[in-house]
């Protein structure tokens, strides 16, 4: 077949709900293109212990990032080149937006994204082992708390509470502004991974008439006649040829954060004078396209271990660490992943030492305000885009991130880490005042790989979609993804990049 009700370009995290959803209609035809492989019965990405052995392997798009002025022009972003999408890719963690994102996103005029109107979507998508009639019981995706057998990580949760931060219960419907955690994560009781793909698609693949899910295919551009997007022109497997997948009713871009504004733009939709660079006819200015690149950038502290640390974990980082650097936020502007391994991918190129029995925190801002962008590096469709995420260039990522590396010091000092915390590896002790800090930070930080808002939807002409994810300017065209985030959730979104499939799928089916 060439032609379908619906076309879904990326079989990714959002993509892979969609695609189970709307076939959920027997008297619709869909077809999801995926550039990268299935994921069916491939230990090498559903075996989540296995994720850090993804980064830069063959099922990462792998981007490195432009020059930065102030943070690691190093860095990769990791974006997941297979079935199921970052969700395939990344570690587990599990989480619900905080209620304060959402109805924020809700005010600034995204109507119908407020807590009270998505977290019904939440509980619809979860099978979640946790407390509270909130959870959902009969959803596609596993969820489960962490019942770890890391010695060191219970005895960091007694250190944070000795330093202020209480154990708190996550995804208990209320914002933790300031706790610590075991994570939930998405994964089953035998420690493979529940994924979009996995949860969504894997059930009904070959069960369904209606469904035709196309893997190693890659979206070239989208035929957009008269004002309407008619299909998505991809390369054929042959890896000669062009064909095309033509849509009755709609097409829905699902390509994530970095690839979601390129194909847009191939295709004519985002800033004119950007787009007259490569000589492509503009067919919507959306200057917003491929603006306000948001990310949770990550620093690393770590230390070397007294003690053997673990040989086994679920996913190697169990423990979520939330407070606030100021007094009376209603959410969390600084996080901490706890990692029972070393994590030296940017500080051993400077020369800090490294061990292979040691532990780490990594302190994130959780509302970067340093914006990036997106753009074209010409009018291939091969070529990679340009990602200028223009780290730590706004002061508040600076002073939330400088103030994060003292916290962890003052967590590891407690009484309850004097077994286990050896010598800190990186900075290291003599690393102390703010300029040092900075300085470090800028060299080694790393990202959580969660871009977003590269296509954000709002009422603002600044939005390229409307609060039903439609493009502006051309009929027939959504995007569902994170790219379509006002901002960045505090969180990590893999869940809620699932929701967003779950409500661009009642929206297009008129629910």
């Amino acid at each position: 077949m060439s032609e379908f009700d619906y076309v879904i370009v990326g079989g990714g995290t959002a993509g892979s709900v969609l695609a189970a959803r709307l076939s959920e209609d027997p008297d619709v035809t869909v077809c999801l293109l995926e550039a990268g492989p299935s994921d069916v019965d491939d230990e090498a990405i559903l075996r989540l212990d296995r994720w850090m052995a993804l980064l830069e392997s063959g099922y990462d798009w792998d981007y490195p990032v432009e020059e930065q002025a102030n943070g690691n022009s190093f860095m990769r972003h990791a974006r997941a080149k297979v079935l199921g999408g970052c969700s395939s890719h990344n570690s587990c963690i599990a989480f619900w937006a905080p209620a304060e994102d959402l109805d924020e996103w809700a005010a600034n005029g995204c109507t119908g994204w407020s807590a009270a109107d998505v977290f019904p979507l939440y509980q619809r998508l979860e099978t979640n082992d946790g407390p509270g009639d909130h959870h959902g019981r009969s959803g596609p995706v596993q969820i489960r708390s962490i019942k770890s057998v890391d010695p060191c990580g219970a005895a960091l949760l007694e250190a944070c509470a000795a330093a202020g931060i209480p154990r708190a219960e996550f995804n208990s419907g209320k914002t933790v502004t300031n706790g610590a955690n075991w994570f939930q994560i998405n994964s089953d009781a035998a420690n493979n991974r529940s994924s979009a793909s996995a949860a969504y698609l894997h059930p009904i693949m070959g069960t369904r008439p209606n469904l035709e899910v196309r893997t190693g295919v890659r979206a070239k551009k989208l035929v957009i006649s008269s004002g309407r997007c008619t299909g998505v022109d991809y390369l054929a497997p042959d890896l000669l040829h062009t064909l095309t997948a033509s849509a009755r009713r709609e097409v829905i871009v699902s390509c994530g954060a970095i690839e979601s504004p390129k194909l847009l733009m191939l295709s004519g939709i985002g800033p004119a004078e950007h787009l007259r660079e490569f000589g492509i006819d503009v067919i919507v200015d959306s200057p917003g396209v491929g603006e306000n690149f948001q990310d949770h950038p990550e620093g690393v502290i770590q230390w070397e271990a007294k003690r053997p640390m673990p040989v086994e974990s679920t996913q190697w980082w169990e423990i979520g660490v939330f407070t606030t650097t100021r007094d009376g936020l209603d959410r969390p502007d600084l996080m901490f992943h706890y990692g029972s391994v070393p994590f030296d991918l940017n500080t051993a190129r400077h020369g800090y030492p490294t061990t292979e029995n040691g532990f780490c925190l990594t302190p994130n801002v959780t509302r970067s305000r340093s914006l990036g962008t997106v753009r074209l590096q010409s009018p291939d469709y091969r070529d990679r885009p340009l990602v200028d995420p223009r780290y730590f260039t706004h002061e508040h990522d600076i002073r939330v991130m400088t103030e994060g590396f003292r916290l962890a010091r003052r967590i590891v000092a407690q009484e309850a880490m004097g077994p286990w915390a050896g010598a800190e590896l990186a900075p290291g002790v003599d690393v102390r005042s703010d300029d040092e800090l900075l300085d470090y930070i800028r060299k080694t930080h790393n990202t959580v790989y969660h871009p977003s808002s590269t296509v954000r939807m709002g009422a603002d002409a600044g939005s390229p979609l409307d609060a039903e994810l439609r493009v502006k300017g051309v009929e027939g065209l959504r995007v569902a993804d994170g790219s379509v985030m006002p901002f960045l959730i505090a969180v990590n979104p893999c869940i809620t990049t699932m929701m967003i499939g779950e409500k661009c799928a009642d929206l297009v089916r008129g629910f």
